[in-house]
């Protein structure tokens, strides 16, 4: 590493962004049992558990509700295929409510493999991070002692961008994660509301809801593979400008490539639920 405070600091900050985009990919890739070694998942299991008792006492209320509701008709229940239908439906309401995690994990497993093709047919490996061209580093370790005090500024401005950046993304990452969580552990309750007509509306926005959060790894996982493309090839940096406006161009354009995909990372909730018409 240079001897130089400047490119160090340069350097440091391109180092944070990239194990950054490091851990990202590798909390795209890991499954809710495998992450902090399968602890905070055993949690998730029990609490699973039991909301499953509570998912059988609302899937009763709600067939007995359905029920109730069908009886101001009663020519409906005078028909044979008419009840055979409300049981099955109660059948298949209990169903979910009893294997609500092996679902919510089959549903995870099939989004983890669209995100694992998007990163394969891309090209792109956790590796892949921006860098700090050569000319830059070359350029600051010639710089006087008067053109590295405003280039103490600008590293220390744009450092501070990238390290806020990069928080914003981890966050945003972390917070799909443990949204997955809630929804694995609370499953069974939405879930029983498939035993009534009048109430499957809640069933089924909670499953566009799960398969909402499943689907933005994909966006994220998409936005990083594009974000990779654009550092893969740095900005040339021009020898015959002044050295301080030579960072500076240089990290804006890294800067203004981090905000396009933080950007394009906190709006893939939004994205996703309007693909999915939530």
């Amino acid at each position: 590493m240079s001897d130089n405070w400047v490119v160090q600091h340069l350097l440091q900050a391109v180092d944070t962004w990239n194990r950054t985009l490091t851990e990202i990919f590798g909390l795209l890739s890991v499954s809710p049992e495998q992450f902090r070694g399968g602890g905070i998942w055993k949690v998730i299991v029990r609490i699973n558990e039991v909301m499953q008792g509570t998912g059988l006492a609302l899937l009763v209320l709600f067939f007995v509700w359905g029920l109730a509701h069908e009886g101001f008709e009663m020519r409906n229940l005078q028909r044979p295929e008419h009840l055979l239908r409300l049981f099955l439906r109660f059948a298949f309401a209990k169903g979910l409510v009893t294997y609500a995690l092996p679902l919510m994990q089959a549903v995870f497993s099939i989004m983890q493999g669209m995100i694992a093709n998007v990163a394969q047919q891309a090209g792109v490996t956790a590796g892949e991070a921006a860098v700090l061209p050569q000319e830059l580093i070359s350029a600051v370790e010639q710089a006087s002692f008067f053109q590295s005090v405003p280039l103490w500024s600008v590293t220390l401005i744009g450092a501070l961008f990238v390290i806020v950046l990069s928080f914003v993304m981890i966050l945003t990452v972390y917070g799909r994660f443990f949204r997955l969580y809630f929804y694995t552990a609370l499953a069974p309750v939405p879930l029983a509301a498939f035993a009534s007509e009048a109430t499957q509306n809640t069933a089924k926005s909670f499953l566009k809801s799960y398969f909402a959060v499943c689907l933005e790894g994909v966006v994220i996982m998409l936005a990083c593979v594009i974000f990779s493309a654009f550092v893969s090839q740095p900005p040339v940096f021009d020898q015959n400008i002044n050295t301080v406006t030579g960072i500076w161009m240089y990290l804006c354009a890294l800067i203004f490539n981090m905000l396009v995909l933080v950007g394009a990372v906190k709006a893939s909730d939004r994205v996703v639920r309007e693909m999915m018409g939530i």
